[in-house]
């Protein structure tokens, strides 16, 4: 493994490669993109901790960044690990009340703020200082420190940070509800990206778009990544156009959750199936037309898509695959800093998502007849806890090392990993038998009038069945119709997927399908917060 921190290594990365190209994101305050090369966000990280260690700010000290991700957020994150402090990233989408318990939760003394999130700050006593990440806005506290006041030109003071020091808590809920902040040293980000590197090469050449926020695990990790490598990291969450900055800025790598390769692969599909030509092309010569879609998509430049935080249709996978685009599926959580397993680009093994990290063990526990267990991990890159929350800590992480992650999976002969379900949303009906929603979902989330779906078991006249809850894509119906006539057609299309699964798994009447009027709410990678519709039900006779 690497002996430098994360720091280090971005420093020897920023030398080799200062004028180069480092972040760009949308601009906070328009539609226009801002960039920053290697050397001015060297340059800024340092003023950054020069402007902590001038506040007073103390190794160990946590410090909170909220914002959405803009070059100044990756100097933020870097010159809080220079001062040697614990740097503690917020979801912008969080509103006020969770802010604030996050910050006590914390322990966060300072806080680095944007300005769209000036609001949720006003009134923090628990803060020592608010740092204003624009110029021109600051709350109006006494505490508050516009961001001109803030960097400091000085050389920082020789501070020595360990690879076993704290580096970053990254705050988990998922779609279970409370967060609980997860403590993650220099070594777990160093073991985990020498893990993904012996894996997967990524140069200075590669300029790569992610849609994956950097307060999430998987997003900075995408983040650490660039700078380890020297690479160019496009950061948006305008999928509007983003078609329109593909084609601009040519990206080797498109970094994405499954929601946005389905989509882009149903318009492929679509734009395929209405040519005969490229029908027959597809069929017979599938690696021309993947020539063309890799011009259009990014000037021909694309090497792979790299899908992670959620299941891949195996269909999507194949699909992109058999046209010769490379296709990535990971798998982890934040607890282990975060990837356990990832797939080649052209592995044949569709539905895997591809075998551990060479610093990685796995392990399942008690498997059933069909040899699926829970999933167990261990290595370097494993969390040290959850920060004050010993009972949580030994309840995931057991006297031997092992993260019991929840997850339900099988491994191959090879040691591939396939995922089944979260062990906690595991439906056990009456008669033994297991169903997994997550594989419902899956199927029946395939039917082009949904846009949305949540499985959850429910009860019917005394017996139990399996409900779905459906968010109709209504662009896709026709206009004026009712809730029960949307119903019954998607019901329809239900009875032509059932096939596809076993009977005890299946959506047995319409009864058992309800139609919501609003959206699910979702975390910030776009899953669905399950808890928030996990109540049992009794739908009607």
């Amino acid at each position: 493994m690497n002996d430098n921190t994360i720091v280090e290594i971005f420093q020897k990365t920023a030398q080799a490669n200062a004028s180069k190209r480092a972040i760009m994101t949308l601009a906070p305050h328009g539609k226009e993109y801002v960039e920053i090369n290697f050397g001015e966000l060297e340059k800024l990280s340092n003023q950054v901790a020069a402007g902590l260690v001038h506040l007073g700010v103390k190794p160990g000290q946590k410090i909170g960044i909220l914002s959405k991700p803009r070059p100044e957020w990756a100097a933020c994150m870097l010159g809080i690990l220079k001062a040697g402090a614990i740097a503690v990233p917020i979801d912008p989408l969080l509103v006020q009340k969770e802010i604030h318990r996050l910050l006590g939760a914390c322990d966060i003394s300072g806080l680095i703020v944007a300005g769209d999130h000036y609001s949720d700050v006003e009134v923090t006593p628990m803060l020592d200082f608010v740092v204003s990440m624009d110029a021109d806005r600051k709350p109006q506290q006494k505490i508050a420190i516009a961001w001109k006041d803030f960097l400091r030109d000085k050389p920082l003071p020789a501070r020595r940070v360990r690879l076993e020091d704290l580096a970053i808590f990254l705050n988990t809920s998922g779609t279970t509800g409370n967060a609980k902040p997860v403590m993650l040293a220099h070594r777990n980000f160093v073991a985990n990206l020498t893990g993904v590197m012996e894996r997967l090469e990524i140069t200075p050449s590669d300029v790569i778009i992610s849609i994956a926020p950097w307060n999430h695990s998987f997003g900075l990790i995408v983040l650490f990544a660039a700078c380890w490598t020297g690479a160019t990291l496009i950061y948006t969450n305008d999928y509007a156009n983003l078609a329109k900055i593909m084609l601009e800025h040519e990206p080797t790598i498109l970094v994405a959750v499954p929601k946005l390769f389905h989509a882009i692969y149903q318009r492929v599909e679509q734009n395929l199936q209405a040519s005969f030509v490229k029908k027959m092309l597809t069929r017979f010569a599938p690696k021309l037309i993947g020539k063309q879609l890799k011009r259009r998509l990014a000037g021909g430049r694309l090497r792979f898509f790299a899908s992670g935080s959620a299941p891949l249709s195996p269909k999507v996978m194949e699909g992109f695959r058999r046209l010769g685009l490379g296709m990535i599926e990971g798998y982890g959580m934040t607890e282990a800093t975060p990837v356990l397993t990832f797939s080649t680009p052209f592995n044949k093994k569709v539905g895997s998502v591809g075998p551990p990290l060479s610093n990685v063990q796995l392990k399942l526990i008690e498997q059933n007849e069909e040899g699926i267990g829970e999933l167990l991990a261990t290595g370097p890159n494993i969390m040290l806890g959850y920060y004050k929350n010993e009972a949580r800590t030994r309840e995931v992480l057991d006297n031997e090392g092992w993260l019991h992650t929840g997850d339900l999976a099988s491994l191959d002969d090879d040691g591939w990993v396939y995922i089944r379900g979260r062990k906690k949303n595991v439906i056990v009906l009456d008669s033994g038998k297991n169903v997994y929603p997550e594989e419902v979902e899956w199927e029946v989330g395939r039917i082009p009038l949904i846009e949305d779906v949540l499985v959850r078991r429910a009860e019917r006249k005394g017996v139990e069945v399996i409900q779905a809850l459906i968010y109709p894509k209504h662009e896709e119906l026709p206009p004026g119709l009712s809730k029960e006539e949307i119903k019954k057609l998607i019901w329809d299309a239900i009875k032509e997927k059932n096939p596809n699964l076993a009977q005890y798994k299946r959506i047995k009447s319409d009864q058992d399908i309800v139609i919501v009027d609003e959206p699910f709410e979702k975390t910030s990678l776009k899953d669905i917060k399950r808890y928030k519709y996990q109540e049992q039900t009794t739908t009607k006779a």
